[in-house]
């Protein structure tokens, strides 16, 4: 059984804040749990959800990856950046020229995402949050295509795109340059997959492909942390 793209998790220095500013953004329902690992769920039973970890890591440089939000209109696209500035978000320049017309914010833990414009045709069939955009290679998108057995919907340039054949959220990678990693990235991947799934079996799968196995954050038991061919952490949840 192919694993299954469970959640993205943040680092944060304040989960429980940092998830409460994503719910108000993005309207989804806050789970229930501890304070030190908090949750927000997608109104699609089948989406992924996401997850506030705790990490006092300081924030170095650029995320490696980032929402890009969709829009339906110019006011729409208004509504969420002024939303977002009242929940304790903010502008930031990345470079972005005048005659673009997304705009680029921080959240209050000073990860990156954009509020795209309206008639954007890549993210049309897509949702809210229309891509999980990353910094990547070519050969990483490839990988994550074959992990979670999602087709490739763009790849051209060393550019790549994936996206669940369900529809949904797309993962999109810009090819090269791809900026140096350092530190731990703030944003990754957890994977999970059925109780009666073939554990090991699965993580040899995934390491053929072409990841790694650590032995970073397997004391608990419960998940194990690996690395994919761009040496960007994800997890994999044991079944339960």
């Amino acid at each position: 059984m192919t694993s299954q793209l469970f959640a993205i998790c943040f680092n944060a220095s304040r989960p429980s804040g940092l998830a409460r500013f994503w719910s108000r953004i993005l309207g989804w329902e806050l789970a229930d749990g501890p304070d030190d690992d908090v949750a927000i769920l997608p109104p699609d039973p089948g989406g992924f959800r996401i997850r506030f970890l705790p990490s006092q890591e300081p924030k170095t440089g650029q995320n490696r990856a980032h929402f890009d939000l969709t829009s339906t209109s110019p006011e729409d696209q208004q509504q969420t950046v002024a939303r977002a500035l009242e929940f304790g978000g903010k502008h930031i320049d990345v470079g972005q020229l005048p005659e673009e017309g997304h705009v680029v914010l921080a959240d209050p833990d000073g990860n990156e995402f954009c509020v795209i414009e309206e008639g954007n045709k890549f993210l049309a069939d897509t949702g809210f949050i229309g891509a999980v955009a990353c910094d990547g290679t070519q050969e990483v998108g490839y990988f994550w295509s074959k992990a979670l057995r999602w087709p490739l919907v763009w790849d051209q340039d060393q550019e790549t795109a994936i996206q669940s054949p369900n529809g949904g959220t797309k993962i999109t990678w810009g090819g090269p340059p791809v900026p140096p990693k350092t530190g731990t990235n703030r944003l990754y991947f957890e994977l999970a997959f059925p109780a009666d799934a073939d554990w090991e079996a699965e993580i040899g799968r995934l390491v053929s492909l072409g990841a790694t196995r650590t032995d970073i954050g397997e004391g608990d038991g419960v998940r194990v942390l690996m690395l994919d061919p761009d040496g960007n952490e994800f997890s994999v949840q044991k079944p339960r």
